[in-house]
C-alpha cells in the first residue's frame, strides 16, 4: 500500500496563508507565484509537481491555485473551499501566463518561487512586462523556519523512528558485505521503523568516510573500518529525518581514531549546549568549529555546521559562517560537525535540535560515543 504525508487541518493552512499575504505585502509584493513542491505543501497542504505545463498557487488579494485541466484531478483532496483558494483550470492551447497576468492586473513587484523552473519564471516575465521578478524564497523562508507545536511533534517522530534504525545497525554493519548491501537494509529498516519514505542513504566505509556526501558504492567492508552512517526519511506528518553516527567494524585499524573523534565529539556537544535564543547561527557553527581547529584538524572539516529541516531536508535556517540571524524558539536545524583525513577515514556525528524557549532540545538521543561493532 502507498503511503503519503497527511494534511494538516484546514485552519492550520488558513493562517499560514494569512501569514504569508500579510509578509508579502510588508515587503512590497503584490503577489506570490508558488511552484510545486514543498512551499505549496506548507501553505495549502499539497505538493504536486512541476512539468512543462504551469501549475503554480497565486497568493494575492485572491488566492488562485492555477492548474492544467487533466492535472487538477490530483489536487481535488486538497481542502480548497475550506481556504477559500479558486481553483482555475486551463487546457492545452491556452495561455496560462496570461492567465496569472489577468489576475494580478498591474502588479508592480511578483514573487516567483524560488523552484519555478526557468520555463516558467521567463514566461511570466514575458506576460507581466512592467512587474519586477523578485524570490519569494525570502518571505515563505521567514514563516518556515519558524516551526509551531505540530511541525515540532512532527520532526520528533521523525527523529525517533530514524533514532531506532540507528539502534539496529549491529545487524546489517559487518565485514565481507558492500557499502550497497548494507544501504539496501537500512532503507528498508527507515520504512519499517515508521518512515514514509527513504529520502537518504550515506554508508561511508574507511576511505570512503572522508567524503561527506559519499555515495554508495561496491566497496567491501573491512575489518577496522571506521564507517560514517547518515540516513534520513520522512514521516506520515510531513517531516523530515536526519542523523549521523559513526561506527567501527571491530577495534580501528588507525591509531589516531579515537584521540580524533573525542574532539569531534567535544565540538558536537559544545555546539548544541550553546544553541538558545538571541544567539546567532554563526555563532553556533563558531563553537563547533573553534573546538577542531584548536585541535587541529580546522583544515579537515569542509562544511557549515548545520542545516535548517522540516518539509525539506535542507532548508533554512543555514548554521553558518557569516549567517547572523537571531535564533530564536521553533527554529529546528542540525548540528553535525566533521572531520575528514582524505585517504584514511572520516567522522560525522549530527544530530537535529530545535530552539526552546529557554534552550535547545535535542531530537535524536542516541549516544554519540564511537559504536564499536562485531567485525
Amino acid at each position: 500500500m502507498s503511503m503519503t504525508a497527511t494534511t494538516p487541518a484546514p485552519a492550520l493552512l488558513r493562517d499560514r496563508l494569512a501569514r504569508a499575504r500579510a509578509a508579502a505585502h510588508a515587503a512590497g509584493i503584490d503577489a506570490l507565484v508558488v511552484a510545486p513542491g514543498t512551499d505549496l505543501t506548507y501553505l495549502i497542504g499539497g505538493t504536486g509537481h512541476s512539468f512543462e505545463r504551469l501549475t503554480c498557487l497565486v497568493v494575492a488579494d485572491e488566492t488562485v491555485l492555477v492548474v492544467p485541466k487533466l492535472e487538477a484531478p490530483g489536487y481535488a483532496g486538497l481542502p480548497t473551499a475550506d481556504l477559500g483558494v479558486r481553483v482555475a483550470t486551463w487546457v492545452d492551447g491556452e495561455n496560462p501566463y496570461a492567465m496569472v497576468a489577468d489576475l494580478l492586473g498591474p502588479a508592480t513587484q511578483v514573487a516567483v518561487g524560488d523552484m519555478l523552473p526557468a520555463l516558467h519564471t521567463l514566461a511570466l516575465r514575458d506576460a507581466l512586462p512592467t512587474a519586477r521578478q523578485v524570490l519569494a524564497g525570502p518571505v515563505l523562508s521567514e514563516l518556515r523556519m519558524r516551526k509551531d507545536a505540530a511541525e515540532i511533534a512532527g520532526l520528533r517522530t521523525a527523529g525517533a523512528a530514524i533514532d531506532r534504525v540507528h539502534a539496529r545497525m549491529g545487524e546489517w554493519l559487518r565485514a565481507g558485505r558492500t557499502e550497497r548491501e548494507v544501504g539496501a537494509d537500512i532503507a528498508a529498516a527507515i520504512i519499517a521503523e515508521g518512515h514514509i519514505s527513504v529520502e537518504f542513504v550515506i554508508v561511508g566505509s574507511g576511505p570512503n568516510g572522508a567524503s561527506p556526501h559519499h555515495e554508495l558504492s561496491d566497496r567491501v567492508i573491512e575489518a577496522g573500518d571506521v564507517v560514517v552512517i547518515d540516513i534520513g526519511g520522512l514521516v506520515a506528518e510531513g517531516y523530515n529525518s536526519d542523523s549521523t553516527r559513526v561506527y567501527a567494524v571491530g577495534e580501528p585499524r588507525d591509531a589516531d581514531v579515537l584521540d580524533t573523534y573525542a574532539v569531534l565529539q567535544q565540538a558536537q556537544r559544545a555546539a548544541v549546549d550553546f544553541v538558545k535564543p538571541g544567539v546567532t547561527a554563526e555563532q553556533v557553527d563558531a563553537a563547533a568549529r573553534g573546538v577542531i581547529a584548536d585541535a587541529g584538524f580546522g583544515e579537515y572539516f569542509i562544511h557549515r555546521t548545520g542545516h535548517g529541516i522540516g518539509l525539506d531536508v535542507h532548508e533554512d535556517p543555514y548554521i553558518v559562517a557569516g549567517n547572523d540571524l537571531v535564533l530564536e524558539a521553533g527554529m529546528a536545524f542540525s548540528i553535525e560537525p566533521g572531520i575528514y583525513q582524505p585517504g584514511r577515514w572520516g567522522a560525522r556525528i549530527e544530530d537535529i535540535v530545535v530552539v526552546t524557549e529557554t534552550g535547545v532540545e535535542s531530537l535524536n538521543n542516541r549516544p554519540h560515543d564511537l559504536v564499536v561493532l562485531p567485525a
